[in-house]
């Protein structure tokens, strides 16, 4: 399931997992909507509900695209958060990881300024 990603100047190509909720989010797109930072993270709350499955992980890798319950919220993780520790991307707890970021995951780092982040099916 290919995914776009586009923040202001950047247009990052992802692909979401074969999971419940990497399917709900792909239904639910396109998504154009306002987000908020954590640290190297771009996280916005999605009409999806999702409890967390066997993807679950307190630790993230880079690029990483996640479902976070509580927050009903679509995370992007491309750097360390504030919990995070040396070499280590920590969530603020545990999210379902629903797919992948292809590509420099780092590049969100120059649009954290923006307001608008928009999700499309490609």
């Amino acid at each position: 399931m290919n995914i776009k990603i586009h923040a202001g100047p950047v247009t990052l190509d992802a692909k979401l997992h074969d999971t419940p909720a990497g399917k709900k989010v792909f239904q639910s797109l396109p998504l154009n909507t306002s987000f908020d930072t954590w640290g190297d993270e771009i996280y916005f709350s999605i009409p999806v509900e999702a409890e967390l499955d066997e993807t679950a992980r307190e630790e993230v890798s880079m690029g990483d695209l996640a479902y976070w319950p509580p927050g009903k919220a679509f995370c992007i993780f491309f750097g360390p958060t504030p919990m995070s520790t040396p070499g280590k991307i920590i969530p603020a707890s545990a999210v379902n990881i629903i797919g992948k970021v292809e590509g420099d995951a780092e590049k969100l780092k120059n649009v954290m300024h923006e307001s608008h982040i928009m999700l499309e099916k490609a």
